[in-house]
């Protein structure tokens, strides 16, 4: 199994360094990733100024590596299109610092690296520990990643569906059980704090609380505060196929 992996906090972080540790294990690895922090860059491409490559080579491993100062995006597009001979067997983004549950999924840079991965017809997870700690251990979410890959490959994975998995940051004896999910509804409460410079000059800082109202108890925001590993499947058609049918009978004096 040839495995391309990425993230969006960028190619020197610890959460892409434990999950390419882990893969090694059980596959090839080709790392893309950014040159720096990619956060919330959602699905972006670069089309307004050239991406740069390089070469990275990992400390005592084989594993080839490509530094790009691109997107997420950019850089699973780059390898499968230019950089790879021929395609992974799976795409696999994280591991996270940071959880990407509800809503956030379409800020994520590490979600839409796995979207592009399925744009080419590649079976893509997401890999996510929901904690913002710098020192937080990512051995238990290294290894769901890995029996998730081996999963995969033996029973398959449609192409136009992803795997968006998110870990508590918990112990391994904490975790209650893993659980398929569906997308809950994530809300900031206080999104934007007003600051001034030392010149005076007002300027604003993006923050803001969580505010995760009562939802069903199958969302990945409520699953994840069991101690549950949450798996979302997740596709790029954003049709409200409910709505086509009422649309047309409300819209057809207008339709041609």
């Amino acid at each position: 199994m040839r495995i391309l992996l990425t993230n969006d906090d960028g190619i020197h972080a610890r959460g892409l360094e434990a999950l390419r540790l882990a893969l090694e294990d059980i596959a090839e690895v080709i790392v893309a990733a950014p040159d720096r922090e990619r956060s919330a860059t959602g699905h972006g491409i670069t089309v307004d100024y050239p991406i740069r490559v390089s070469k990275y080579q990992f400390p005592n491993s084989s594993t080839q590596g490509w530094i790009i100062d691109g997107t997420p995006a950019d850089c699973v597009k780059l390898a499968i299109c230019a950089l790879l001979t021929h395609p992974p067997d799976l795409v696999v983004s994280g591991i996270n610092r940071g959880g990407n549950l509800g809503t956030d999924v379409l800020y994520s840079g590490t979600v839409s690296a796995a979207i592009e991965g399925i744009i080419h017809g590649i079976p893509s997870i997401a890999v996510s520990l929901n904690s913002f700690d710098f020192q937080a251990d990512y051995s238990y979410a290294a290894s769901v990643a890995c029996k998730l890959c081996l999963e995969i490959e033996k029973v398959g994975l449609t192409t136009d569906t992803m795997l968006n998995v998110n870990v508590p940051a918990v112990t391994e004896a904490e975790i209650k059980g893993i659980q398929i999910t569906k997308l809950g509804i994530r809300r900031y409460e206080d999104v934007f704090q007003e600051r001034q410079d030392p010149r005076g000059r007002t300027y604003f800082w993006l923050a803001g609380d969580i505010v995760d109202d009562d939802q069903d108890q199958d969302a990945d925001v409520m699953v994840i505060r069991k101690n549950i590993v949450s798996i979302t499947p997740i596709h790029f058609d954003l049709t409200n196929f409910k709505l086509i049918q009422e649309l047309k009978d409300k819209l057809n004096h207008v339709l041609w």
